[in-house]
């Protein structure tokens, strides 16, 4: 009998968690409300912070409430451009200008947006990693959507109402100097989670993994199991519809 290996023990592990003791909070659009929808609301930007775990700096913002005499602090990306003490509009008649977040159906084609919502009102789930965006690509307005290129290069169609931050979120090019030595890794993902490092299946022994043991470090079986196969079974290329090297070149629309 072997023992549970790690893809099963991540499942039900509480060492495997999100480290969220040191983060800042979550990172959202504003809740949207009746002057996003019909007009706009001004916010000024008081800090701009480091969140643990994350590429991208986070910029503090504080609202006035609309219905009773306090303010509202809301943590948004920050996109390249943004400062302390910058006003930032929020709404359907904000200006297009670095910062403020508009509903795509107020976007020209081209324009250049992080932190998108995937259905109006969740708050934004796309293009919020440290020098990504996504560019709105074209409009129909027949059938009230937006079509837009993701970071990946792929296109997705989105509803027009959706709200978007303009601009590329700060941080970009963090992943182009090298962690060079192992302690830096060790650090990056300390305050991630319970990933690093990751040791390859034919490298461990049989009880741990069915890809172990050995007299040379190979897999000894096909890598493509089945999406029916018990969950200590169920390691490599799950259910895969193809494998080996993509060849060809890659065609964007």
């Amino acid at each position: 009998m072997g023992k549970y290996v790690q893809a099963q023990r991540r499942g039900k592990s509480p060492i495997f968690k999100a480290h969220t003791r040191t983060r800042k909070g979550a990172v959202k659009l504003r809740a949207l409300d009746y002057a996003e929808k019909h007009g706009y609301i001004r916010g000024v930007i008081k800090e701009i912070l480091h969140d643990p775990g994350r590429g991208a700096p986070v910029a503090k913002i504080q609202f006035r409430n609309a219905y009773r005499f306090q303010r509202d602090n809301e943590l948004m990306v920050c996109t390249e451009g943004m400062y302390e003490g910058q006003f930032i509009y929020c709404g359907k008649k904000a200006t297009l200008s670095v910062g403020n977040v508009l509903p795509l159906s107020a976007m020209p084609e081209g324009t250049v947006v992080c932190n998108v919502e995937t259905r109006q009102g969740d708050r934004g789930t796309i293009a919020r990693t440290s020098g990504t965006y996504a560019i709105v690509v074209t409009h129909d307005e027949d059938k009230g959507t937006t079509r837009l290129r993701m970071p990946s290069g792929g296109k997705k169609t989105v509803a027009s109402d959706v709200r978007a931050q303009i601009g590329i979120v700060a941080g970009g090019g963090r992943t182009d100097k090298p962690l060079l030595k192992a302690g830096a890794a060790y650090h990056k993902y300390a305050v991630k989670r319970n990933c690093w490092p990751k040791i390859r299946g034919v490298a461990k022994n049989p009880v741990e993994h069915p890809f172990g043991g050995g007299n040379h470090q190979h897999i000894g079986k096909p890598s493509t199991v089945n999406r029916e196969r018990p969950a200590g079974r169920k390691v490599g290329l799950i259910a895969a519809r193809r494998t080996g090297r993509l060849r060809g070149k890659k065609v964007v629309e």
